[in-house]
């Protein structure tokens, strides 16, 4: 498993899709049209939607046993 994942800051997230475009094994999602979502078990850490939002509410976290 990857030693990171990403996530949003949904206070900050405008729900464009862009990470969800971009993200090589679909761990993101816009599913309520609201912010974007990440599938912590899908994602891979490889950073691509971070460095495409455009908000720039996307980081990358660093695992812990239970992610």
């Amino acid at each position: 498993m990857a030693k990171r994942y990403a996530r949003v800051d949904r206070a900050v997230c405008v729900a464009c899709g862009t990470c969800a475009s971009v993200c090589p094994k679909g761990a993101a999602k816009i599913p309520d049209g609201c912010w974007a979502e990440i599938d912590a078990g899908t994602c891979v850490g490889c950073g691509l939607c971070a460095k495409a939002c455009p908000a720039g509410c996307i980081a990358l976290a660093e695992r812990t046993d239970d992610r």
